[in-house]
């Protein structure tokens, strides 16, 4: 059975090249069902999707985020997205690539984001985790933190959280930490 399988294959490859063809490369299912996402997207017009490596290259993309609403107001923030071949039985990799003063964004780009984690499930999307990180930005949760400073900054002086989000936004130092201009 096993020499029947490949057998065929290699029909289907000596009728791809005889067409003059390049042999077409079979989707994965994570590709399948991240085409299906993407093709479904519903995003905020302060979310925008790009491939920096080509359309060819789906399951590596970024996503930059400017929140209309809360502490980080006109900023702009890009996330690099790394899909597993295995997805949506894994959830996908998320990195900050913008430094930035956050509770639940630490400084090497780590996303503290349950969906990411352990409430992960085949049945949520890309869609979700943008939702997700979107709301992170709105509504930033010092109960669940990475950035542990920020976090106690956040729940004990929100006015002094607000003040180093700024100037953290703007290009300046909260601390030790010097922080790239975002605005």
């Amino acid at each position: 059975m096993i020499r029947l399988f490949k057998v065929k294959e290699k029909q289907r490859e000596l009728a791809g090249n005889a067409n003059g063809g390049v042999p077409t490369k079979k989707q994965t299912a994570g590709e399948l069902r991240l085409h299906k996402d993407i093709s479904e997207l519903n995003l905020p017009k302060s979310c925008v999707m790009s491939f920096p490596n080509g359309k060819d290259d789906l399951m590596n993309f970024e996503v930059s985020i400017r929140p209309d609403d809360g502490y980080y107001l006109g900023g702009t923030f890009m996330f690099s997205f790394q899909v597993s071949p295995i997805y949506p039985h894994e959830a996908p990799k998320v990195k900050c690539k913008t430094k930035l003063y956050h509770p639940n964004i630490d400084l090497e780009g780590n996303v503290c984001l349950n969906i990411l984690r352990e409430d992960w499930k085949p049945v949520l999307n890309i869609n979700t985790i943008i939702y997700g990180l979107y709301h992170l930005f709105t509504e930033p949760n010092s109960e669940d933190p990475l950035n542990h400073d920020a976090a106690a900054v956040l729940r004990d002086n929100p006015k002094m959280f607000e003040a180093n989000v700024r100037r953290a936004m703007a290009g300046g130092y909260v601390g030790q930490t010097f922080f790239q201009r975002c605005l």
